[in-house]
Protein backbone atom coordinates (compact mmCIF):
# COMPACT_ATOMS: atom_id res chain seq x y z
CA UNK A 1 0.00 0.00 0.00
CA UNK A 2 0.90 4.09 -0.77
CA UNK A 3 0.89 6.09 1.48
CA UNK A 4 -1.60 8.73 1.06
CA UNK A 5 -3.30 11.04 2.79
CA UNK A 6 -5.30 9.33 5.58
CA UNK A 7 -8.79 9.73 5.43
CA UNK A 8 -11.38 8.34 7.53
CA UNK A 9 -14.02 5.60 6.39
CA UNK A 10 -17.65 7.25 6.05
CA UNK A 11 -20.97 5.99 6.69
CA UNK A 12 -24.53 7.97 6.72
CA UNK A 13 -25.68 8.87 10.76
CA UNK A 14 -28.87 8.04 10.59
CA UNK A 15 -31.11 5.44 8.92
CA UNK A 16 -33.47 6.87 5.79
CA UNK A 17 -36.66 5.28 3.86
CA UNK A 18 -37.79 6.04 0.43
CA UNK A 19 -40.32 4.43 -1.84
CA UNK A 20 -41.16 4.04 -6.02
CA UNK A 21 -40.95 1.26 -8.25
CA UNK A 22 -38.34 -0.14 -10.30
CA UNK A 23 -37.78 0.77 -13.74
CA UNK A 24 -38.04 -2.85 -15.42
CA UNK A 25 -40.39 -4.86 -12.48
CA UNK A 26 -42.84 -2.35 -12.28
CA UNK A 27 -43.17 -3.52 -8.89
CA UNK A 28 -43.46 -0.82 -5.79
CA UNK A 29 -40.47 -0.89 -3.67
CA UNK A 30 -39.66 0.08 -0.27
CA UNK A 31 -36.22 0.89 0.14
CA UNK A 32 -33.65 1.80 3.72
CA UNK A 33 -30.38 2.80 3.98
CA UNK A 34 -29.06 2.32 6.83
CA UNK A 35 -25.32 2.88 8.36
CA UNK A 36 -22.53 0.20 8.05
CA UNK A 37 -19.63 -0.90 9.72
CA UNK A 38 -16.28 -0.04 9.34
CA UNK A 39 -14.73 -2.29 6.40
CA UNK A 40 -18.03 -3.83 5.41
CA UNK A 41 -18.49 -1.76 2.26
CA UNK A 42 -22.12 -1.44 0.46
CA UNK A 43 -24.23 -4.58 1.11
CA UNK A 44 -27.37 -4.90 -0.18
CA UNK A 45 -30.29 -6.96 2.13
CA UNK A 46 -33.20 -8.37 0.24
CA UNK A 47 -36.12 -8.42 3.32
CA UNK A 48 -38.85 -10.22 1.27
CA UNK A 49 -36.43 -13.42 1.22
CA UNK A 50 -35.54 -15.56 4.12
CA UNK A 51 -33.03 -13.76 6.09
CA UNK A 52 -30.16 -16.50 5.58
CA UNK A 53 -30.53 -15.48 2.01
CA UNK A 54 -31.16 -12.17 1.66
CA UNK A 55 -27.53 -10.40 1.57
CA UNK A 56 -25.95 -9.63 -1.54
CA UNK A 57 -22.28 -7.33 -1.31
CA UNK A 58 -22.11 -4.19 -3.88
CA UNK A 59 -18.94 -6.05 -5.33
CA UNK A 60 -17.77 -6.39 -9.22
CA UNK A 61 -17.86 -10.52 -8.88
CA UNK A 62 -21.16 -10.45 -7.79
CA UNK A 63 -22.79 -9.01 -11.14
CA UNK A 64 -25.35 -11.26 -12.72
CA UNK A 65 -25.99 -9.44 -15.45
CA UNK A 66 -25.16 -5.75 -17.47
CA UNK A 67 -27.24 -5.51 -20.75
CA UNK A 68 -29.53 -2.92 -19.92
CA UNK A 69 -29.06 -2.57 -15.82
CA UNK A 70 -26.53 -3.51 -13.34
CA UNK A 71 -27.66 -6.46 -11.35
CA UNK A 72 -25.64 -8.16 -8.44
CA UNK A 73 -26.44 -11.56 -7.00
CA UNK A 74 -25.12 -13.96 -4.30
CA UNK A 75 -24.92 -18.10 -4.35
CA UNK A 76 -28.47 -18.34 -3.23
CA UNK A 77 -30.22 -16.89 -6.61
CA UNK A 78 -31.09 -13.61 -4.49
CA UNK A 79 -30.71 -10.85 -7.09
CA UNK A 80 -30.72 -7.32 -7.04
CA UNK A 81 -31.36 -5.31 -10.13
CA UNK A 82 -30.82 -1.37 -11.60
CA UNK A 83 -28.03 -0.71 -8.60
CA UNK A 84 -25.93 1.97 -10.68
CA UNK A 85 -28.15 5.10 -9.83
CA UNK A 86 -27.86 4.36 -6.05
CA UNK A 87 -24.01 3.09 -6.48
CA UNK A 88 -23.25 6.25 -8.22
CA UNK A 89 -24.92 8.16 -5.63
CA UNK A 90 -22.79 6.73 -2.72
CA UNK A 91 -19.48 6.74 -4.66
CA UNK A 92 -20.11 10.47 -5.42
CA UNK A 93 -21.03 11.18 -1.95
CA UNK A 94 -18.17 9.53 -0.45
CA UNK A 95 -20.03 6.48 1.63
CA UNK A 96 -18.11 3.78 2.33
CA UNK A 97 -19.70 1.51 4.23
CA UNK A 98 -23.90 1.05 4.64
CA UNK A 99 -26.78 -0.89 4.57
CA UNK A 100 -29.48 -0.90 2.01
CA UNK A 101 -32.51 -2.82 2.60
CA UNK A 102 -35.34 -3.93 -0.02
CA UNK A 103 -38.56 -5.50 -0.08
CA UNK A 104 -38.37 -6.14 -3.86
CA UNK A 105 -35.32 -7.70 -6.31
CA UNK A 106 -34.64 -3.96 -7.90
CA UNK A 107 -33.70 -0.12 -6.31
CA UNK A 108 -36.43 2.07 -7.24
CA UNK A 109 -35.78 4.50 -10.27
CA UNK A 110 -36.97 7.30 -8.80
CA UNK A 111 -36.43 10.57 -11.46
CA UNK A 112 -34.48 8.46 -13.18
CA UNK A 113 -31.13 10.13 -12.11
CA UNK A 114 -29.00 9.73 -8.97
CA UNK A 115 -30.05 13.27 -7.81
CA UNK A 116 -33.15 11.50 -5.39
CA UNK A 117 -30.24 9.43 -3.69
CA UNK A 118 -27.65 11.87 -3.10
CA UNK A 119 -30.70 14.21 -1.34
CA UNK A 120 -30.99 11.23 1.16
CA UNK A 121 -27.81 11.10 1.84
CA UNK A 122 -27.70 14.50 2.92
CA UNK A 123 -30.94 14.04 4.77
CA UNK A 124 -29.66 11.04 6.97
CA UNK A 125 -26.12 13.14 7.40
CA UNK A 126 -22.72 11.87 7.09
CA UNK A 127 -20.45 10.27 9.67
CA UNK A 128 -16.70 9.51 9.98
CA UNK A 129 -15.25 6.41 11.22
CA UNK A 130 -12.95 5.15 12.66
CA UNK A 131 -10.76 3.38 10.19
CA UNK A 132 -8.93 4.57 7.19
CA UNK A 133 -10.35 5.09 3.97
CA UNK A 134 -8.90 2.31 1.00
CA UNK A 135 -9.14 3.16 -2.41
CA UNK A 136 -7.58 1.05 -5.58
CA UNK A 137 -4.42 2.63 -7.34
CA UNK A 138 -4.43 1.93 -11.09
CA UNK A 139 -0.86 0.64 -12.09
CA UNK A 140 -1.01 0.02 -15.91
CA UNK A 141 -3.39 0.78 -18.58
CA UNK A 142 -6.26 -1.79 -19.70
CA UNK A 143 -8.62 -2.19 -21.65
CA UNK A 144 -11.49 -3.86 -23.25
CA UNK A 145 -13.57 -3.85 -26.12
CA UNK A 146 -16.53 -5.40 -28.23
CA UNK A 147 -16.37 -3.73 -31.53
CA UNK A 148 -16.82 -0.13 -31.69
CA UNK A 149 -17.78 0.05 -28.59
CA UNK A 150 -14.27 0.18 -25.42
CA UNK A 151 -13.11 1.09 -21.90
CA UNK A 152 -10.20 1.68 -20.24
CA UNK A 153 -8.83 2.22 -17.04
CA UNK A 154 -5.06 4.57 -17.27
CA UNK A 155 -2.96 5.53 -14.34
CA UNK A 156 -3.81 8.81 -12.67
CA UNK A 157 -4.06 11.55 -9.73
CA UNK A 158 -7.55 11.50 -8.67
CA UNK A 159 -10.42 9.92 -10.20
CA UNK A 160 -11.39 11.25 -13.42
CA UNK A 161 -13.87 10.02 -15.75
CA UNK A 162 -14.40 10.44 -19.69
CA UNK A 163 -17.21 9.39 -22.20
CA UNK A 164 -17.97 9.32 -25.83
CA UNK A 165 -21.44 8.50 -27.17
CA UNK A 166 -22.45 8.11 -30.84
CA UNK A 167 -26.18 8.16 -31.81
CA UNK A 168 -27.67 8.31 -35.17
CA UNK A 169 -30.69 10.41 -33.46
CA UNK A 170 -30.12 14.14 -33.62
CA UNK A 171 -31.77 14.33 -30.70
CA UNK A 172 -28.13 12.65 -29.02
CA UNK A 173 -25.67 12.90 -31.72
CA UNK A 174 -21.96 12.91 -30.44
CA UNK A 175 -21.61 14.11 -27.58
CA UNK A 176 -18.57 13.88 -24.99
CA UNK A 177 -17.32 15.11 -21.75
CA UNK A 178 -14.91 14.32 -18.55
CA UNK A 179 -15.11 14.86 -15.26
CA UNK A 180 -12.79 15.01 -12.21
CA UNK A 181 -14.66 13.24 -9.36
CA UNK A 182 -15.26 15.08 -6.02
CA UNK A 183 -18.90 14.91 -3.85
CA UNK A 184 -19.49 18.56 -5.17
CA UNK A 185 -18.44 17.85 -8.72
CA UNK A 186 -20.80 14.83 -9.01
CA UNK A 187 -23.63 16.11 -7.26
CA UNK A 188 -23.50 19.69 -9.40
CA UNK A 189 -22.75 18.17 -12.78
CA UNK A 190 -23.96 14.20 -12.92
CA UNK A 191 -26.21 13.45 -10.24
CA UNK A 192 -29.36 14.99 -11.68
CA UNK A 193 -28.73 13.78 -15.84
CA UNK A 194 -31.45 10.73 -16.38
CA UNK A 195 -31.30 7.55 -17.65
CA UNK A 196 -32.98 7.98 -21.64
CA UNK A 197 -34.07 5.26 -24.46
CA UNK A 198 -35.84 5.57 -27.54
CA UNK A 199 -39.73 5.15 -28.57
CA UNK A 200 -39.06 2.39 -31.03
CA UNK A 201 -37.32 0.08 -28.19
CA UNK A 202 -39.88 0.12 -25.89
CA UNK A 203 -42.54 -2.49 -26.97
CA UNK A 204 -39.43 -5.03 -27.89
CA UNK A 205 -38.44 -4.53 -24.51
CA UNK A 206 -41.60 -4.59 -22.52
CA UNK A 207 -41.87 -7.86 -24.71
CA UNK A 208 -38.80 -9.26 -22.89
CA UNK A 209 -40.35 -7.83 -19.34
CA UNK A 210 -38.58 -4.93 -19.09
CA UNK A 211 -39.11 -1.30 -18.88
CA UNK A 212 -42.45 -2.23 -17.40
CA UNK A 213 -41.88 1.04 -15.15
CA UNK A 214 -40.56 3.25 -17.48
CA UNK A 215 -42.05 6.41 -18.01
CA UNK A 216 -41.86 10.22 -18.91
CA UNK A 217 -41.53 10.41 -15.54
CA UNK A 218 -38.62 8.27 -14.64
CA UNK A 219 -36.75 8.18 -18.14
CA UNK A 220 -36.12 10.64 -21.17
CA UNK A 221 -37.87 9.28 -24.49
CA UNK A 222 -36.17 10.31 -27.61
CA UNK A 223 -38.60 9.92 -30.64
CA UNK A 224 -36.98 9.87 -33.72
CA UNK A 225 -35.18 12.89 -33.40
CA UNK A 226 -37.44 14.70 -30.73
CA UNK A 227 -37.63 14.28 -26.94
CA UNK A 228 -40.61 13.66 -26.11
CA UNK A 229 -40.61 14.83 -21.80
CA UNK A 230 -42.39 18.38 -21.57
CA UNK A 231 -39.77 19.67 -19.92
CA UNK A 232 -37.18 18.97 -22.00
CA UNK A 233 -33.92 17.95 -21.14
CA UNK A 234 -32.04 19.37 -17.90
CA UNK A 235 -28.56 19.74 -19.32
CA UNK A 236 -27.60 19.88 -23.00
CA UNK A 237 -25.61 16.73 -23.19
CA UNK A 238 -27.63 15.13 -20.58
CA UNK A 239 -26.94 11.75 -22.81
CA UNK A 240 -23.26 11.47 -22.20
CA UNK A 241 -23.46 12.89 -18.45
CA UNK A 242 -25.71 9.94 -17.37
CA UNK A 243 -23.64 7.42 -19.59
CA UNK A 244 -20.76 9.16 -17.03
CA UNK A 245 -23.39 8.62 -13.56
CA UNK A 246 -23.71 4.88 -15.01
CA UNK A 247 -20.35 4.36 -15.16
CA UNK A 248 -19.57 5.94 -11.44
CA UNK A 249 -21.73 3.57 -10.04
CA UNK A 250 -20.79 0.64 -12.27
CA UNK A 251 -17.04 1.17 -11.39
CA UNK A 252 -17.81 1.91 -7.31
CA UNK A 253 -18.40 -1.81 -8.01
CA UNK A 254 -14.90 -2.60 -7.44
CA UNK A 255 -15.17 -1.99 -3.42
CA UNK A 256 -13.33 1.14 -3.45
CA UNK A 257 -12.86 4.51 -4.69
CA UNK A 258 -10.69 4.13 -8.11
CA UNK A 259 -7.37 6.38 -8.48
CA UNK A 260 -6.79 6.62 -11.90
CA UNK A 261 -9.02 7.65 -15.18
CA UNK A 262 -11.72 5.58 -16.63
CA UNK A 263 -12.60 6.28 -20.68
CA UNK A 264 -15.33 4.89 -22.09
CA UNK A 265 -16.33 4.80 -26.05
CA UNK A 266 -19.98 3.95 -26.63
CA UNK A 267 -19.50 1.16 -23.52
CA UNK A 268 -22.46 0.15 -21.25
CA UNK A 269 -22.93 -1.76 -18.35
CA UNK A 270 -21.82 -5.62 -19.70
CA UNK A 271 -18.19 -3.23 -20.92
CA UNK A 272 -17.55 -1.83 -17.38
CA UNK A 273 -18.07 -5.09 -15.51
CA UNK A 274 -15.45 -6.90 -18.45
CA UNK A 275 -13.20 -3.99 -17.58
CA UNK A 276 -13.33 -4.73 -13.67
CA UNK A 277 -13.16 -8.22 -13.92
CA UNK A 278 -9.43 -7.21 -16.66
CA UNK A 279 -8.15 -4.90 -13.65
CA UNK A 280 -8.77 -7.72 -10.85
CA UNK A 281 -7.37 -10.35 -12.82
CA UNK A 282 -3.87 -8.97 -13.74
CA UNK A 283 -2.41 -8.23 -9.82
CA UNK A 284 0.11 -5.75 -11.78
CA UNK A 285 -2.64 -3.65 -12.90
CA UNK A 286 -3.68 -2.47 -9.30
CA UNK A 287 -2.99 -1.82 -5.92
CA UNK A 288 -4.84 -0.78 -2.62
CA UNK A 289 -3.53 2.99 -1.62
CA UNK A 290 -5.15 5.27 0.92
CA UNK A 291 -7.51 7.51 -0.25
CA UNK A 292 -6.59 11.31 -1.36
CA UNK A 293 -8.91 14.04 -0.76
CA UNK A 294 -11.87 13.82 -2.64
CA UNK A 295 -12.46 17.50 -2.34
CA UNK A 296 -9.84 18.04 -5.43
CA UNK A 297 -8.95 21.52 -6.05
CA UNK A 298 -9.70 21.26 -9.90
CA UNK A 299 -12.37 18.85 -10.17
CA UNK A 300 -15.47 19.73 -12.18
CA UNK A 301 -16.94 19.38 -15.58
CA UNK A 302 -14.67 19.61 -18.37
CA UNK A 303 -16.32 20.02 -21.67
CA UNK A 304 -14.65 21.36 -25.33
CA UNK A 305 -11.68 21.76 -22.99
CA UNK A 306 -13.21 23.87 -20.87
CA UNK A 307 -13.59 23.18 -16.80
CA UNK A 308 -15.72 24.48 -13.90
CA UNK A 309 -14.42 24.17 -10.91
CA UNK A 310 -17.16 22.37 -8.10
Amino acid sequence: MHQGSSLPQRTLKASIHCAGIGLHSGSRVNMTLHPGEVNDGIVFVRTDVPAQTGMVPALWDRVRCGTLSTVIGNDHGVTIGTVEHLMAALHGCGIDNAVIELDAPEVPIMDGSAAPFVFLVECAGIARQAAVRRAIRVLRRIDVRDGDRSASLSPGTGSSFSFEIDFPSAAVAHQEGSIRLSRGSFEADLSRARTFGFLAEVEGMRARGLALGGSLENAIVIDGDSILNPGGLRFEDEFVRHKLLDSVGDLYLAGAPIIGHFHGHKSGHALNHQLLQALFADDGAWCYDTAGDPEQPHAGWIVGGLARTA
